[in-house]
C-alpha cells in the first residue's frame, strides 16, 4: 500500500520527493515534477474519497459518546462501553449517541501494545526511578491506565521561516522540510507530556477504518484551527532550532515559521493514558515509550544578560580580591589590583552572556517531564521486541536564501570563515603590540633595548 502521506509523480505513480532549492515535488525514477498546490490537492482529493468510506462503513457500527461536564473533553465509544468518569479531569461524562462522522480523521496508526503490554512498560519504569515520588504514586494506579485514539494532526512539506540573531538587526530567509511532524489537537492535554512519548513512526500509518476503534475510545479534536496552526508553527520551529543556531553561530536566534505549502492530514495516534489529579502519564501505544509529568511545579529564574555579567563580574573581583589579601597583599595595592581587573571581567563577562535567548527578568514554573528515553518496541513473531531502530523527529537540512542578482538563491552562511578568522588574528596581535611595534620602529629594531613592563597598562586594556 502506498505511504498515505507520500506524493507521487503523475506520470509513473513513484513517491516524489521535495526539493526545497526549487521548492516543488521530483520524481526520482522519471523526473515528474509535483507543484505545492497540486501537491495539496493530490491530498484533498485522498481525504475526499476516504470520507465518503468513512461514512458508508459507519452504519455498521453503534457509537456513542460522552462529554466532560468539567473539561468538555468528548471521548467516542461503541454501544456496549461503560463509561463513568473523564479519564483526563475526573468530572463526570454526559452519555449520547454520536452521529458527527465529519469529526473521524481519515488515518489511524493502530495501537501495537495490548493494555497489558503497556502496563508492564510503565512498570518497568517505575522500577527504573523509584527515588522519583510520581514512581512511587503511579506504581498502585497502573491498573487505571486506559487507551485512547488521540486527535493529531500530520504536517509534512516544505517550511518557509524567517531567522535572525537577536544581537543582530538583519534577518534572513531559509527554506526547510518536515518529513512528518504530528501535532496534538486536544486542549484539555498536557502537550508537553505527549511530546515526551513521541516520535511515532509515520510508516504505521493506515486509511481510517471503524474496525481500529473497536474496543478503543476515540478523543474528538477540540482545538480551534488558530491555536492548532500556532502549535503547528512552534514545533517547526524547534526542530530546527538547532540547525539555525549552528549556521548563525549562536543559540540567541529568532525563528519565525510559516507552513501555509505544508499538506495537513488529520490522524488518530495510540496513547495509553492516566490522570489522577496533579499525576499524569502516557504511553506510546505503538513504540511503548513512556513519558511521565512531576507532580509539583519547579521555578525557574532568569535574569537578563547584562545583570548577569556584572553579578559575575562582582563574584570574581570578590574572590580574586579575598585570594590577594590571604597571599598577604596590602589593602591598598589589593583595591588597585582588583580594580584594575576589574574592566577586564567585565568585557569577558559581558561577551559571555550576550549569547542568550533571555534578555528581561522573569520567574517560570513548569512541571518537569520524565520519560524512559529513545528506545522503542517493535512486535516480532507475535512477542514485543526491544528495536535497534531509534526513531527521531525527521526535518530535513535547512537551506538559506538570498537576493543574487535579483533572483532569490541559496547561499551557504558562514560567520566565522578561516579569511575573516585570521584577518581578526592579525588586527588583534597589531593592537596589542602596537607599543613594542612603535618603539621597534624607533630603535632600529633593537630588541636589547625594550622595556616591556611600560606596555602593561596597555595590555591590559586590549587583552581584554
Amino acid at each position: 500500500m502506498k505511504q498515505i502521506a507520500d506524493i507521487h509523480c503523475p506520470q509513473c505513480g513513484a513517491p516524489a520527493s521535495f526539493d526545497i532549492v526549487e521548492q516543488r515535488y521530483l520524481c526520482d525514477y522519471c523526473g515528474g515534477k509535483v507543484g505545492i498546490a497540486e501537491a495539496q490537492r493530490q491530498k484533498q482529493g485522498y481525504r475526499t474519497v476516504q470520507a465518503g468510506k468513512i461514512q458508508s462503513s459507519m452504519a455498521q457500527y453503534k457509537l456513542y459518546s460522552a462529554s466532560c461536564t468539567g473539561c468538555a473533553a468528548t471521548v467516542v465509544f461503541e454501544e456496549n462501553e461503560a463509561l463513568a468518569s473523564c479519564a483526563f479531569c475526573g468530572r463526570n461524562l454526559v452519555r449520547k449517541e454520536y452521529l458527527r462522522s465529519k469529526n473521524m480523521p481519515e488515518s489511524v496508526i493502530p495501537f501495537s501494545l495490548t493494555a497489558e503490554e503497556a502496563a508492564d512498560r510503565m512498570r518497568d519504569w517505575c522500577d527504573q526511578n523509584k527515588s522519583k515520588p510520581e514512581a512511587k504514586h503511579l506504581l498502585p494506579l497502573i491498573g487505571e491506565l486506559k487507551g485512547f485514539y488521540l486527535p493529531y494532526e500530520l504536517v509534512r512539506g516544505p517550511v518557509h521561516m524567517r531567522v535572525g540573531r537577536m544581537d543582530g538587526t538583519r534577518s534572513y530567509d531559509c527554506e526547510g522540510f518536515l518529513d512528518g511532524e504530528f501535532v496534538n489537537r486536544s486542549k484539555q492535554l498536557d502537550n508537553l507530556l505527549l511530546d515526551g512519548m513521541e516520535p511515532f513512526n509515520k510508516d504505521g500509518m493506515v486509511e481510517f477504518d471503524f474496525a481500529y476503534v473497536a474496543g478503543q475510545r476515540v478523543k474528538v479534536p477540540d482545538v480551534d484551527e488558530k491555536t492548532l496552526v500556532g502549535r503547528a508553527e512552534e514545533e517547526a520551529a524547534a526542530s530546527y532550532t538547532p540547525a539555525v543556531r549552528r549556521t548563525l553561530e549562536t543559540r540567541a536566534v529568532e525563528i519565525d515559521a510559516n507552513l501555509d505549502s505544508a499538506i495537513r492530514l488529520p490522524v488518530l495516534l495510540p496513547v495509553y493514558y492516566l490522570c489522577k489529579g496533579d499525576l499524569m502519564a502516557a504511553v506510546n501505544g505503538q513504540t511503548g515509550k513512556v513519558s511521565v509529568r512531576a507532580e509539583k511545579d519547579s521555578h525557574y529564574y532568569f535574569l537578563p544578560w547584562w545583570l548577569k555579567a556584572i553579578v559575575s563580574t562582582v563574584v570574581l573581583c570578590g574572590g580574586l580580591f579575598a585570594a590577594l589579601r590571604l597571599f598577604g597583599m596590602e589593602l591598598g595595592t589589593s583595591l588597585i589590583l582588583t580594580g584594575a581587573m576589574a574592566l577586564v571581567f567585565i568585557i569577558i563577562t559581558l561577551c559571555l552572556f550576550s549569547d542568550t535567548t533571555r534578555n528581561s527578568f522573569a520567574v517560570e514554573s513548569g512541571r518537569e517531564i520524565y520519560t524512559s528515553g529513545g528506545k522503542s518496541f517493535r512486535r516480532e513473531r507475535g512477542k514485543l521486541v526491544l528495536s535497534d531502530e531509534l526513531l527521531e523527529r525527521k526535518a530535513a537540512e535547512p537551506v538559506f536564501m538570498a537576493s543574487v542578482d535579483g533572483q532569490q538563491r541559496p547561499v551557504q552562511m558562514r560567520f566565522t570563515t578561516p579569511t575573516r578568522v585570521l584577518r581578526m588574528v592579525a588586527l588583534s596581535l597589531g593592537m596589542l603590540f602596537l607599543p613594542v611595534i612603535l618603539a621597534l620602529l624607533i630603535n632600529g629594531f633593537d630588541f636589547s633595548r625594550l622595556e616591556l613592563g611600560g606596555s602593561a597598562v596597555w595590555f591590559c586594556i586590549f587583552v581584554p
